[in-house]
């Protein structure tokens, strides 16, 4: 997907500016073929307003208490390529770390996809369809304008659809007493 990202801010006068208008390329990566993450806007800490339009600094994919992630992400079908058969596994990991870092760490080796973070996340579905299963088996279907308020739950998504899934993220580090 082809991101745009517009960024406004203040000038010396106080005046509303522009300060940025960019394309966002994705991260993509050889352990998840298909997928996509857009790293739109974040910070690790409660929000200031950035005059200049830089973004705040973050280090990781998940935000930490009182931080915010914004982005997109997108599902591949189910039924697509899945992982090539000679992937080094041991790049590829070092490769999720390096360009989402923090990630792998909530995910659940022995249970792909399978994920919890110390995070409110708030999604709305742009294109496609996903499924989102909770950890007892639970799922429910959504498709375009669906939105979903994931508050620190056990779950995993997946993608029943013929066509990649597209999904708008903002993501709140926050409190939680099973996940650090």
């Amino acid at each position: 997907m082809d991101v745009r990202r517009v960024v406004t801010g203040h000038d010396s006068n106080d005046k509303a500016v522009f300060v940025s208008d960019e394309r966002v390329a994705p991260v993509t990566l050889a352990l998840l073929p298909g997928s996509e993450f857009h790293r739109l806007w974040g910070g690790d800490s409660a929000p200031r307003f950035p005059d200049d339009g830089s973004q705040p600094a973050h280090k990781t994919y998940f935000p930490p208490v009182g931080g915010f992630r914004f982005g997109l992400f997108t599902v591949p079908p189910d039924e697509g390529r899945g992982i090539p058969d000679d992937l080094d596994v041991a790049q590829a990991l070092a490769e999720l770390d390096q360009l989402l870092p923090g990630l792998a760490q909530y995910m659940e080796p022995d249970d792909p996809g399978m994920h919890t973070t110390p995070t409110i996340d708030f999604e709305v579905v742009l294109s496609g369809e996903v499924t989102l299963e909770l950890d007892d088996g639970a799922t429910v279907q959504l498709g375009v304008g669906d939105t979903v308020v994931q508050n620190g739950t056990r779950h995993r998504w997946s993608n029943p659809g013929s066509v990649p899934a597209t999904l708008a993220v903002f993501i709140c580090g926050a409190h939680h007493e099973h996940v650090s």
